[in-house]
């Protein structure tokens, strides 16, 4: 189970080239502009949001751009999520989501953010996940959750016993899971008599996920990375990661404690564009607090929505603005929260905005694009 690679393409400043033959424009390209070398890595979460008007294929394929989109930007990461039986959300099998991506792309890393280990065997993940970086090795991470995904009764449905809806045996199923990937500290549990894939020659990242102090404690005591889920809105970002930090003891995969924190986050040309394309996003966050799920809206119907007023005063913890503005905020995220690396999910209706700001953003961050040779 290797160590996260987590080098920030960090230039001293420079000047960024978008590529492309001369003479010839660069579809979403930057602008050749000055920028600052980039503070810490940054990465994408997404989960293949369906909007109105939108079909589980057209949520796939913008998917798939965005992940291109961030391979040639320089973003160290996508991670797909795990939601069952909502409308709004495509990405219901991370490990065949990962292996389409990873197949798509060339150098970003491709993960599940993240397997929800209660809904799965531990053998199966291990399995799935083992073939994935045996296909793409080095570039796979396995970022691992306790929560369902959905409700009650899909859980269910996809455990087939009402009576496993707890987590109590989570720890155990994780250990067995660390086991089946190669982790030597585990002893007993199913490595003992199964192993995941017949001859690896190198492990997933394992990362494990939380918006609580269970998880965190006890990605710290695993000595594992921690990704706090801040994209959730709640409150506790700084007391769960100091927990982590305070629980860490150092392993095999992770010498130092490494934080992942999520957001929110989209950006545009103008501050006024980018709250005007948050609207849909607030909507569906709104959608899911009260529990009448719907697809994302459009930017029109998301205007003359009936629960816009009410989406727009909803607490949020989202950073909406223009690039210079985004940039501040996430700066202020890493000062506040002490993180390694800042994972961003947009969300809007439009593929091509939410790539848009994923360039902005990459732009106002000083990440270095990818030169593709003419």
């Amino acid at each position: 189970m290797p160590l996260v690679p987590v080098t920030a393409r960090r230039p001293s400043g420079h000047v960024v080239d978008t590529g492309g033959r001369e003479g010839e424009p660069v579809p979403g390209a930057l602008p050749q502009v000055m920028i600052e070398p980039a503070p810490l890595p940054l990465s994408v979460l997404e989960l293949a949001t369906v909007g109105s008007g939108q079909s589980t294929a057209d949520a796939l394929a913008a998917t798939t751009r965005v992940a291109q989109a961030a391979d040639r930007l320089g973003y160290t990461r996508i991670w797909v999520a795990e939601h069952h039986n909502m409308p709004a959300v495509a990405s219901t099998n991370p490990p065949v989501l990962i292996a389409h991506l990873a197949a798509a792309t060339a150098r970003i890393r491709v993960g599940s953010g993240g397997v929800m280990l209660p809904n799965h065997a531990p053998l199966v993940v291990a399995e799935q996940f083992a073939l994935l970086e045996a296909l793409h090795p080095g570039r796979i991470d396995l970022g691992i959750g306790r929560a369902p995904g959905t409700d009650a009764h899909t859980a269910i449905a996809l455990r087939r016993d009402p009576a496993a809806l707890g987590a109590e045996d989570f720890p155990q199923h994780l250990l067995d899971l660390l086991g089946l990937l190669g982790d030597r500290r585990v002893e007993g549990g199913l490595a003992e008599r199964f192993t995941a894939t017949p001859a690896p020659t190198s492990s997933p990242a394992v990362v494990l996920l939380g918006s609580s102090g269970f998880s965190a404690q006890l990605a710290g005591a695993l000595g594992l990375p921690f990704a706090f889920a801040h994209h959730f809105g709640g409150p506790n970002v700084q007391a769960a990661v100091e927990l982590y930090r305070e629980s860490f003891r150092p392993s095999p995969a992770l010498e130092r404690p490494y934080t992942v924190v999520t957001a929110n986050v989209l950006a545009a040309d103008t501050e006024e564009d980018a709250r005007r394309l948050a609207l849909p996003g607030q909507l569906m966050r709104l959608a899911i607090r009260t529990n009448r799920l719907r697809p994302v809206p459009s930017l029109e119907e998301a205007r003359t929505d009936p629960e816009r007023a009410a989406a727009e005063a909803m607490p949020s913890n989202t950073v909406v603005g223009d690039p210079g503005e985004v940039a501040a905020q996430l700066r202020e995220l890493a000062t506040a929260t002490g993180a390694d690396e800042l994972m961003l999910s947009a969300s809007t209706h439009g593929v091509a905005e939410r790539v848009r700001s994923l360039e902005l953003v990459a732009g106002a961050w000083g990440l270095v694009p990818e030169v593709t040779a003419a």
